[in-house]
């Protein structure tokens, strides 16, 4: 089994840019990240670039002399291992403490508790 590589916040950002849109350039990675907040091209190059080298993408001939970029790991898995890191370090590896403290922070809408009890019903029929 592969070891799975714990990008950064910034590395996660642009790992979530490239499962929506790949293949894409360093220029539509950029374009990007830039919606959210102010980014040099050059920074977001050397950030491609050293996620490459990490395993994290890959990258392909593109247009002309540029080069498109892919995510190298699976979005399913990358999330999964973030999240369970995230819950083991700031929740204990308690899951119900991560649920009760995400819904007591914000202002959950009916519909939202709908798809949470559709869903615990769910859980409940496959164990």
């Amino acid at each position: 089994m592969t070891k799975l590589i714990k990008p950064s916040d910034a590395e996660t950002t642009i790992l979530n840019t490239l499962w929506e849109l790949q293949p894409c350039s360093v220029k539509v990675i950029h374009e990007s990240l830039s919606k959210a907040r102010n980014v040099g091209y050059t920074t977001t190059l050397k950030q491609v670039q050293r996620m490459e080298e990490k395993g994290l993408v890959v990258r392909e001939p593109g247009k002309g002399k540029s080069f498109n970029y892919r995510a190298n790991v699976s979005e399913a898995d990358t999330k999964s291992h973030l999240l369970d890191s995230f819950v083991a370090t700031t929740f204990g590896d308690s899951v119900s403490e991560l649920v009760m403290h995400a819904l007591g922070n914000s202002e959950t809408s009916e519909d939202e508790i709908k798809k949470i009890k559709q869903f615990i019903k769910e859980l409940e029929s496959n164990g």
